[in-house]
């Protein structure tokens, strides 16, 4: 039976009600993408695990920062080789009680540190449209996972970007939710104001169904919160009443690839030809400082959680002829470019005589670009742009340069320090590979989003199957 389910175009929706009419059983599905990472993921790199699970339900991949009892978790970093949690992060426990058995743990850039999932100690992935091209990072093992058919549904962590960029250049759905409406509990820290995890998908209604089990107040995670309301599914393709703003700065903003651009445009045509009432808006600070602003507060907090990373606790451990060395050697050992980038940076910004010029000046900052997203919001019900600047690079063509790379995040970096929720969805295509449209919506918006991206979904018809495999 698993060897004719068709991994490729299976949603979890799909998968979900096949097995509540019992045309094939939890066994079959789970052994069925098995048989496809076996098939495909030696080419991919999307796992850096597979795990034995009893899950009798639609089968997830979790990314590698996301604490799972019993089985490895590393960030993509070799300083905690060998680190197996003893619990279950909240999100893991949770997914796990709605029955959906563990496939493995899937690759990330070291600490979810970058957009290109390059920056892994473990190797890079690939995108599944071209194998010689990036998947976007943090996140880019789940990505490319979901649109691989190796699982029908992730999840991912955003910081900066982290799942919206990689869905974007995979030509997937991928949603950052609202801050503080899902537990970061056992989740490894990156940068804990901006740190949060969400569902990489098919289809934003298998996002929307993942987000409703994930989602909620957590007694473990004081920054949690209850939904306001319950996560509805959505359906049909209206967006009468619907107020879409075009933020100018986010669609013109240096960089933006001319293929994007079109695609994106003709993706705003499409909501005008469903109802909704579009117009122009601006975000003119939040665009200009949020790149500066967020490699201010990032890299602060990045240096102070990844302080605890000693060699005493947990992980790698160096030896030394002093306490103060076996630290130095395993730090210096343990963590790759990327994450030494962030720490020295962040601790310089947090250094005495600088933390007001920078980390403290920062959060200023941001105060503003809330507040301008907020006045944008009472304008408008979301907010439009492409998810990224470009279509998927090559791999090793940013891999020297910092700043380029860093620019992969620059449209969606800040909602995210907003705290806003923003949902990509694949817009068409520029030279053959995968657009994506971002939208941003207010505080827990999450149900007006899924409304939006279902209805342009369906008028956008995109096939989410790469061309290669069709």
């Amino acid at each position: 039976m698993a060897a004719v389910i068709d991994t490729l175009r299976l949603t979890a929706e799909g998968a979900k009600d096949l097995l509540k009419r019992g045309e094939l059983t939890g066994a079959e599905l789970r052994a069925a993408y098995l048989d496809a990472i076996a098939e495909r993921d030696g080419e991919l790199h999307c796992f850096l695990r597979t795990a034995d699970s009893d899950g009798d339900g639609v089968p997830i991949a979790l990314k590698d920062v996301i604490s799972t009892k019993g089985v490895e978790t590393t960030a993509g970093s070799r300083i905690l080789d060998g680190y197996v949690p003893v619990f279950d992060a909240t999100v893991a426990a949770r997914v796990k009680a709605a029955g959906l058995g563990l496939l493995g743990k899937t690759n990330t850039d070291e600490f979810a540190m970058g957009s290109s999932t390059e920056n892994s100690a473990y190797g890079p992935s690939r995108n599944p449209w071209d194998p010689a091209r990036v998947p976007g990072g943090s996140g880019g093992g789940s990505a490319a996972a979901v649109t691989a058919g190796l699982a029908p549904w992730a999840l991912g962590s955003d910081t900066g970007g982290s799942i919206k960029q990689p869905s974007a250049l995979c030509g997937n759905v991928g949603l950052r939710p609202t801050y503080g409406s899902v537990s970061r509990y056992g989740v490894v820290a990156f940068a804990s104001s901006l740190d949060q995890v969400g569902p990489v998908a098919k289809t934003v209604r298998d996002v929307a169904l993942l987000y409703s089990i994930i989602a909620g107040r957590d007694p473990l995670d004081s920054t949690t919160a209850e939904l306001p309301e319950a996560v509805r599914l959505p359906e049909g393709d209206s967006l009468a009443g619907v107020r879409v703003g075009v933020p100018t700065e986010l669609n013109e903003a240096e960089g933006i690839e001319p293929g994007v651009r079109e695609a994106v445009q003709r993706a705003i045509e499409f909501a005008e030809e469903l109802g909704a009432e579009v117009g122009e808006c601006s975000l003119p600070r939040s665009v200009r400082y949020g790149m500066p602003c967020y490699y201010l507060i990032a890299p602060a907090e990045a240096s102070s959680n990844l302080a605890r990373y000693d060699g005493v606790r947990f992980g790698k451990r160096a030896e030394g002829a002093s306490y103060q060395e076996m630290v130095d050697r395993t730090r210096d050992e343990g963590f790759g470019p990327e994450p030494k980038r962030r720490i020295m940076l962040g601790t310089y910004a947090l250094s005495s005589g600088y933390y007001d010029a920078f980390y403290g000046q920062a959060q200023k900052v941001r105060t503003l670009i809330i507040e301008e997203h907020r006045e944008a919001l009472e304008r408008f019900d979301v907010l439009v742009s492409p998810t990224s600047p470009t279509v998927a690079f090559k791999i090793g063509e940013r891999a020297a340069d910092p700043l380029a790379m860093y620019a992969s995040d620059l449209l969606t970096i800040p909602s995210c320090l907003a705290g806003l929720p923003g949902l990509s969805i694949p817009c068409g295509l520029s030279a053959g590979l995968p657009v994506g449209l971002q939208l941003i919506g207010p505080q827990f918006g999450e149900n007006l989003l899924f409304r939006v991206g279902h209805a342009l979904e369906q008028a956008l018809g995109f096939d989410i199957v790469p061309e290669r495999w069709r």
